[in-house]
């Protein structure tokens, strides 16, 4: 059964049930997911972004946008304009078959896991988790890399509320840590 299906059948009628809400269109959902790396070596060497944009390009499956400064600092050497990273927007297909390989091979091969944490919601309902390697994902050529580098993946909920959003993505399959 494919996530789409899944939602449709298993999710919906489930939080319709728990949060009284009548119509199947008021139930909220994933608009989109972004994937986000943070390139700080960007801006003295242009070679980093095409080594970190073409694994994010096999990772997701489109090509990345670069993120540019908007204003200069001089404590961190940064100029206005000059590229501080990498981010990439999916939603439709592309996001769902995302979030499945997330969901089901990706966070199981992170070292010493037991669950995301579920304090990473913003106040309106949205999901940033955070991933300190790329190697994970099964794309990845572990001897083509040059550098390990961290990522942040975000899921845009419209619920509007953090706790709908918890039982939204765990009914979709994210591994949430253990309460005690």
């Amino acid at each position: 059964m494919n996530l789409k299906q899944h939602y449709q059948e298993k999710v919906v009628p489930k939080l319709m049930e728990e949060f009284g809400v009548k119509n199947r269109l008021a139930v909220p959902g994933v608009k989109r997911v972004v994937v986000n790396i943070g390139l700080k070596e960007a801006a003295n060497d242009k070679g980093v972004l095409d080594k970190a944009g073409s694994q994010l390009a096999v990772i997701t499956g489109q090509k990345p946008k670069v993120t540019r400064a908007k204003k200069s600092i001089a404590n961190f050497k940064l100029r206005e304009g000059s590229p501080v990273g990498l981010t990439v927007t999916m939603r439709g297909k592309r996001m769902r078959d995302f979030m499945t390989k997330l969901f089901n091979i990706v966070l199981p091969k992170v070292r010493d896991f037991h669950g995301v944490s579920d304090i990473s919601f913003d106040r309106n309902g949205n999901y940033t988790l955070g991933l300190t390697e790329q190697i994970v994902f099964p794309e990845i050529d572990y001897s083509k890399i040059d550098k390990i580098r961290g990522l942040e993946v975000s899921f845009v909920i419209q619920s509007g509320d953090a706790k709908i959003s918890k039982r939204l993505l765990k009914l979709l399959g994210l591994p949430f840590k253990k309460e005690h």
